[in-house]
């Protein structure tokens, strides 16, 4: 159950972006189409994974002192093997997340699961977490990759939707239609937010009436006590 628990917070109760506004840089500069988004998601998770699982190995060894230092050597390390293996067989996509791929070193996503979560916990929870946050970000950033593809342009992952009738929403694939979906997406995931605490208030309060209703039965005192 930790093993589950650690891999599902990040795709959705501590969604990188849209949760915990972290990783902001690349989520708004380079989801212009769904293909940028999967790529730099999909990098990302190749990272994040693996320095969590290092991070993790070695975690008794790294003095306290250099711990910074250390984890940033190996986030660097493995995107240098990131960029070749994209300069090797997917050089375009290189070419258009340009310096985005050697900042991923310097993600705050990188280092602060590397220092809250892989430095304390054993590797399978720490591989566990690095999934989890890594497929969290990289659903985020396609999907908004493919709203502003969508309106910006009329296609996904470079397919035609509506014709050559279709006008696009030129402005959705720029600068500012980055800014513009992603505070629509924070606004509805605010939204989903205070309809699940609602929910939650609502059952509190109507477990707290049955119970001074009933007047202790044998269900309240069973649950009562398995609690």
């Amino acid at each position: 159950m930790s093993f589950f628990k650690e891999f599902t917070k990040g795709l959705w109760n501590e969604l990188p972006p849209f949760r915990l506004l972290l990783g902001l840089c690349p989520v708004l500069a380079i989801t212009k189409n769904a293909n940028n988004g999967l790529g730099m998601g999909l990098a990302v998770l190749f990272v994040l994974v693996l320095s969590n699982m290092i991070v993790s190995l070695v975690r008794d060894i790294i003095p306290k002192k250099v711990r910074i230092a250390c984890f940033i050597i190996i986030a660097a390390t493995l995107v240098v093997a990131v960029e070749l293996l994209m300069q090797a067989y997917a050089y375009p996509l290189y070419q258009q997340l340009g310096i985005f791929v050697p900042l991923i070193v310097v993600n705050c996503i990188i280092l602060g699961r590397a220092e809250a979560f892989a430095a304390k916990n054993p590797v399978y929870l720490s591989i566990a977490d690095g999934l989890g946050m890594g497929i969290g970000f990289t659903l985020s950033l396609t999907f908004l990759g493919s709203v502003r593809e969508i309106l910006g342009a009329g296609s996904i992952f470079g397919y035609s939707l509506f014709g050559e009738s279709f006008e696009p929403f030129h402005i959705m694939v720029e600068a500012p239609g980055a800014f513009i979906c992603l505070g629509v997406i924070l606004g509805f995931m605010n939204y989903l937010s205070k309809v699940q605490n609602r929910r939650r208030g609502l059952d509190k309060k109507n477990v707290g009436s049955a119970c001074s209703v009933c007047g202790g039965c044998t269900a309240c005192s069973r649950g009562n006590a398995s609690a």
